[in-house]
């Protein structure tokens, strides 16, 4: 899927300690659907005068996926978490009054969530989002 300038689109970071993040940009410019420009809606550079662009691989950016109203979530299901400005994949691992306690496995930490910063996890698969319910 090839992506215009203005495009809203989510980033996947490949950095270390940031693998299965995604952070919200637009797309400022498209290099032959090869690679693009974007700019982040809640990344900043290092000095936080502006946001920040950067170029990335066509493999790290997917479309925005779609609006899933979720007020509750059951254990092991596969969610997305809002948390460092990005949204990070994990699992519920539990529940305790309003938060769901969310386990990461690549970096094997249990944090807890306020359901508004939580939301379905779907994957981009062929041009299609496919939900992930659970594993």
């Amino acid at each position: 899927m090839a992506f215009l300038r203005g495009d809203e689109v989510e980033v996947c970071s490949k950095q270390v300690g940031f693998v299965g993040s995604y952070y919200a940009a637009t797309v400022i410019n498209n290099y032959g659907n090869k690679s693009y420009a974007v700019q982040y809606k809640n990344l900043v550079t290092e000095d936080k005068s502006h946001p920040l662009i950067e170029i990335v691989s066509a493999d790290e950016v997917r479309p925005l996926p779609p609006k899933v109203s979720a007020t509750w979530f059951a254990s092991f299901d596969v969610v997305d978490a809002f948390d460092n400005d990005g949204w990070w994949v994990g699992k519920v691992s539990g529940r305790q009054g309003f938060d769901y306690f969310v386990f990461f496995d690549t970096y094997g930490v249990e944090i807890p969530y306020p359901t508004y910063r939580l939301r379905p996890h779907f994957e981009w698969v062929n041009g299609e989002w496919v939900s992930k319910k659970r594993v």
